[in-house]
C-alpha cells in the first residue's frame, strides 16, 4: 500500500482535474501514511492550511484516523467507507484509491 506518490499538480499546467482535493489528500495518504502535511501540500498543490483543513474535515467525517508518533502524525484511511456523493455510494473508498494506485509512478516531492 505504500509507495512514492506522484507528481505534483505545479509540474502540470492543468487548470482543473477530475478528483477533488478531498481525494487527492486521501491518495496521498493511503500510498504514504507517514508523509508531513508540507508534501500533501506540494504534491496536491494547495496551501498547508486547506490541507489541514480536508485532514481535519476527513477525520471528522470517518474517512481517516490519525494517531501521534512523537511530533510527526501517521494517518489511516478507513477503505470500507461508501464514496458520499449518490452516484458514487456503491463504490467505497478503498475501491477508489485502490484504482487510482494501480499505475504508480515513482517521483519524489
Amino acid at each position: 500500500m505504500t509507495a512514492s506518490v506522484s507528481i505534483p499538480l505545479s509540474a502540470t499546467s492543468q487548470s482543473w482535474t477530475f478528483l477533488t482535493n478531498h481525494s487527492h489528500v486521501l491518495l496521498v495518504i493511503w500510498r504514504q501514511p507517514d508523509v508531513r502535511v508540507r508534501d500533501i501540500a506540494l504534491l496536491v498543490g494547495i496551501t498547508e492550511r486547506a490541507v489541514m483543513r480536508i485532514l481535519r474535515e476527513l477525520e471528522e467525517a470517518g474517512f481517516i484516523s490519525i494517531s501521534k508518533s512523537g511530533r510527526e502524525n501517521r494517518y489511516e484511511v478507513v477503505p470500507d467507507l461508501p464514496l458520499r456523493h449518490p452516484l458514487e455510494r456503491d463504490y467505497t473508498v478503498g475501491e477508489l484509491l485502490e484504482t487510482l494506485s494501480r499505475k504508480e509512478t515513482a517521483v519524489s516531492v
